[in-house]
């Protein structure tokens, strides 16, 4: 399956963004997904996990009461809503996906995943 995120830009600290990824063949409702980012320099960083079923959903420790994943099966669309964003954010933010049948797991190391999207360019400004 291909991953295509969407959503990214340029947004002052404290601002918000949402990011969305869909699956190119409508088939997201199949998938495990999470949200990964990687700045320059740095290696990728975990953000957010949901299970296929929507729950349960895990958030990295230095995003939570911020960052918020979500997702609609019927829209095929996962949702990363980021609020209070900081320069420290800046990032590219790429979506995986995992096969999963049965189960409600989520995964959060990035070998867990089989296959990943392009990603989208967050950057924000201080």
């Amino acid at each position: 399956v291909q991953l295509q995120a969407s959503g990214g830009g340029l947004v002052q600290a404290g601002g918000s963004l949402r990011l969305s990824c869909a699956a190119s063949d409508g088939s997201i409702s199949r998938y495990a997904t999470g949200w990964f980012r990687q700045a320059p320099g740095k290696e990728r960083e975990f953000v957010a996990a949901i299970s296929w079923r929507g729950s349960p959903r895990y958030h990295a420790n230095s995003m939570k009461g911020r960052f918020t994943i979500s997702r609609d099966n019927a829209k095929n669309t996962i949702l990363l809503q980021m609020n209070n964003l900081k320069p420290e954010d800046t990032a590219v933010y790429i979506c995986a996906a995992k096969g999963q049948v049965g189960g409600s797991a989520y995964y959060t190391e990035a070998a867990q995943y089989d296959y990943w999207g392009q990603g989208t360019q967050v950057t924000v400004s201080s």
